[in-house]
């Protein structure tokens, strides 16, 4: 019997909203994009599999959740079961990108004592000469929090698949050296039918990305 899937893990986008969370979802698992989107009410769910390295598969199980205030109770309660979270924030609006602390302690606060691997996605790279944010600042951010920085663009397709994984990379090698592990009453990271035995000091995954430049 075909194995569909070794791992699972459950990742969480956060950001204001209009940030194009969904956007980049649906760019993600659909291969497709709209220039028009209605807001996300409460939590949509999406779902994709990498090939994270040969004979590995991972199911990527994906929540886009509201940026509205109103919307807070219910998105809240998916911390917890999430290991990896996209702090996206819009790079033409620059209340979005101030804002990506404040979701960076809201949601480390409710997941204690445990810890969620984050990437910051500066979103919307195709409207360049309307951007508000420099790369270098986010960068910095970026380096403050200790995770990856990757700029985006659903519409013209750049760097949406490396963003996640690379993501996805990172918490494989976190399981790798046993930093993360199932755990009962998680759904953060859940095994498939087989599981491969994961050797600390294996030799780098190396993710090949598949970029494009925009030429919007």
């Amino acid at each position: 019997m075909d194995i569909l899937w070794q791992y699972q893990f459950r990742i969480i986008l956060l950001g204001d909203s209009t940030v194009g969370k969904s956007s980049l979802l649906k760019r993600f698992t659909d291969g497709i994009y709209s220039d028009v989107a209605d807001p996300t009410v409460g939590v949509d769910f999406y779902a994709r599999s990498l090939d994270i390295e040969q004979g590995i598969k991972i199911k990527l199980q994906l929540w886009d959740t509201a940026g509205q205030e109103r919307f807070r109770s219910i998105t809240t309660s998916y911390y917890r079961n999430s290991v990896g979270g996209l702090l996206v924030f819009d790079l033409t609006n620059r209340k979005t990108f101030d804002h990506v602390r404040e979701w960076h302690k809201e949601v480390s606060e409710h997941i204690l004592p445990h810890h969620m691997v984050y990437i910051l996605i500066g979103h919307k790279s195709d409207l360049n000469k309307d951007r508000k944010v420099t790369r270098d600042e986010a960068e910095q951010l970026a380096a403050e929090m200790g995770i990856r920085y990757v700029e985006t663009s659903a519409k013209c397709n750049s760097n949406v698949d490396r963003a996640f994984q690379l993501l996805s990379r990172d918490i494989y090698e976190l399981m790798k050296m046993g930093e993360i592990t199932t755990r009962d009453g998680w759904d953060g990271v859940k095994s498939g039918l087989t599981t491969g035995v994961l050797y600390p000091g294996e030799e780098d995954i190396e993710v090949e990305p598949r970029e494009k430049s925009c030429n919007c």
